[in-house]
């Protein structure tokens, strides 16, 4: 197995210690978690730059290593409903779970045409500002847990704008995948 297809493997086996790590190990679980999360980010930009430089892009990766991104971003969003984060609410993880299962669907229509679709540009922008969101509700929980939650007037402005701004690109991007492979669409 390649380097790049076992850094999202691994990617994947954090996920899970991520959760944990944020819904159930206190103060200390909220920068653990941060760091887990950190570091799958940094193997999520490691995987890609390493496959492209090797040339060792695989279908394998190309399937997982988006797959990875989805199911990181999906686990956060739920230990943020969870712990009933602002903003993060019942609507927003609904529109990025659905668009996922979307993406992941047609995904499943072109491999049944021997076709792998690689993630496009506004899709990886789209995992780009949800990690950006998701670091700044960690950090907005670690915050939280030394002041008044109700005084963070500018980090929940922070943590609002990049959640609209994540949905909207969540959003967008769908619909440009939608749009791009629409001919697979075929409901036969």
């Amino acid at each position: 197995m390649s380097l790049p297809n076992k850094l999202t493997l691994i990617r994947v086996i954090l996920i899970p210690v991520f959760m944990v790590l944020n819904l159930c190990c206190g103060t200390v679980g909220l920068y653990l978690s941060l760091v887990v999360f950190l570091l799958a980010a940094v193997t999520d930009y490691l995987d890609g730059q390493i496959a492209r430089r090797t040339r060792s892009v695989t279908n394998f990766g190309k399937l997982m290593d988006p797959m990875a991104d989805k199911l990181l971003t999906i686990g956060a969003l739920i230990c943020f409903l969870a712990s009933d984060q602002p903003y993060i609410n019942a609507g927003v993880v609904i529109i990025i779970i659905a668009r996922e299962l979307i993406v992941t669907g047609i995904r499943m229509l072109a491999l049944e045409e021997n076709r792998v679709i690689a993630a496009g540009f506004l899709g990886k922008l789209k995992t780009v500002s949800q990690f950006f969101m998701i670091i700044a509700v960690i950090i907005t929980q670690i915050i939280n847990v030394y002041s008044d939650p109700m005084s963070g007037g500018v980090r929940n402005l922070i943590v609002l704008i990049l959640v609209v701004v994540s949905t909207a690109l969540t959003v967008l991007s769908g619909l440009d995948y939608i749009f791009k492979n629409r001919n697979l669409l075929t409901f036969k």
